[in-house]
């Protein structure tokens, strides 16, 4: 069958596009037991290069490091720790993924798109299989 003028739809333009919810894989968390073991192997041993080694706030330690030409970095965060353990993710606009999210059966960490001076806008939730889940929000170019 041929589609003839005025059948189904008119053809979407870029204008009418929804930009994608996820624009990629930032990172990934990995629990570890000693931060400092864990970063001395994850680059001495494994290559990886130091992407940040930095206090967020008092007890909260992010360790990230990368393997030398990858753009997803591997964060190095205690089991325990105040920081979750998960897959962090870019989106063009955290507001609308956290408004789609909130819609979802997932259970959302956060009430509201968390704002800090310098940090990109953030929240995280809980996927229906129990993953920790963090989007946050790409940084214009």
């Amino acid at each position: 069958m041929t589609s003839t003028a005025g059948d189904g739809p008119p053809p979407m333009t870029d204008d009418d596009a929804t930009p994608p919810l996820t624009t990629r894989v930032l990172s990934v968390s990995l629990p570890v037991a000693d931060q400092d073991a864990a970063l001395a192997f994850y680059t001495d041993v494994l290559g990886c290069e130091l992407v940040m080694d930095t206090e967020v706030w008092p007890g909260a330690r992010y360790i990230e490091v990368r393997p030398p030409g990858s753009t997803v970095g591997l964060v190095l965060l205690r089991p325990d720790g105040p920081l979750p353990v998960a897959v962090r993710l870019g989106t063009p606009d955290a507001d609308r993924a956290h408004a789609v999210i909130a819609g979802a059966a997932v259970t959302l960490h956060n009430d509201e798109v968390l704002r800090w001076e310098d940090v990109p806008p953030m929240f995280s939730f809980t996927d229906p299989d129990g993953n920790g889940l963090v989007y946050l929000q790409d940084r214009p170019d």
